[in-house]
Formats: C-alpha cells, structure tokens, sequence
C-alpha cells in the first residue's frame, strides 16, 4: 500500500491529476506485470495496462474507500480486461514469450540459477491450469496479494481464493512431478 494513499485517492477523485500520477506511478509495475503473464504478449499488456488506467480514472470517482486496499480495485478492473481481451480476441497466449526476468524473486546467485533453470518447467505447467487458478497464483506470489486483496479483486470470499489456490498448487504439484494433474 502507498503511503498517504487514501488522501491521493480523495484529492485525485476532486480532479487532482498529479495525485492519479503518484497512484499509477506506484501501481504500473505490478499490473502491467500480471497483464503480461496473462497475455504474454508486451504490446496488448503494455495497451490493456493502459485501459486499465484509462478506466480507473474515468471511474475514480465512483470508488468508495471500502477497508479494502485501492490494488485490490486495480487488479479487479485489470482482471476484466484481460478477461475482455481473450473474449473478443481469442488469441492462443505463448507463455514461452514471457521475460522470465520479470520473475526475478531471488536475492541469491544460488536461487537465480535455480529459478532460471526451473522458470520454464513452472511456466508450461501453469499453463496448463485453469484461468482462474493461473490468476490466483500470479497474485498471490508473483505480486505478493493477500487472500483478502485477491477476494476483493476476483469477487469470491478469501475461503474461495484459498481453496482455489489449495487446489492450484495441488494440480501444479502433480503436473511438475506427473506431467499432468490428478483428477
């Protein structure tokens, strides 16, 4: 959460476009990174970031500080987006186009070389889960959400989004050492 958000927000809402700027500035890398492993292609997640943008600034002030944070919002919009692109689009996505740069999560030299080598075995499984399971891994570790946060952005409870993410990492656990879920 950024600090002094829930002042940007309000100032923002009264027409304050400096105080949107700090908002996006803060919150581009992230989305644009979880538009990017849905589509796996940087131009339409580059162009659907931007609609997301687009559509929380025209919405803005429509938005109610709820207790819930203002990501959780973003990445509710974000996720309708990406949603909208594959209904209108039916493009087959190519996860192998993702940089896995983008997943740099280790601090270590050790833990780079481990990531680097296993990147593209987690990549072709994850592909092979479902959307909705996809969407929840991606928040909850790639983007580090909270259960209530991923709730919020995805309109299920936090024991939906548990269990989704129970039943994802069981099937990702079968595909890695299987090749394919146990059902």
């Amino acid at each position: 959460m950024l600090e002094g958000e829930d002042k940007l927000i309000k100032r923002a809402q009264k027409g304050e476009g400096d105080c949107f700027g700090d908002l996006y500035d803060h919150y581009l890398p992230p989305l644009y990174r979880y538009i990017l492993l849905r589509v796996s292609s940087k131009q339409e997640a580059e162009d659907l970031t931007h609609e997301v943008f687009v559509s929380a600034w025209e919405n803005l002030k429509g938005y109610r500080l709820r207790g819930f944070p203002f990501s959780s919002w973003l990445y509710n919009i974000a996720r309708n987006k990406v949603i909208d692109y594959y209904r209108t689009r039916k493009i087959n996505v190519d996860i192998d186009e993702v940089d896995p740069d983008l997943f740099k999560l280790a601090s270590s030299v050790e833990k780079e070389i481990d990531f680097a080598l296993d990147f593209k075995k987690v990549k072709t499984a994850m592909s092979k889960l479902g959307e909705e399971q996809q969407d929840v891994l991606i928040m909850r570790f790639v983007d580090d959400l909270s259960h209530r946060e991923i709730a919020v952005a995805m309109e299920k409870t936090e024991g939906a989004v548990r269990l989704v993410q129970h039943r994802a990492l069981q099937s990702l656990r079968e595909i890695l050492e299987h090749g394919r879920p146990n059902n």
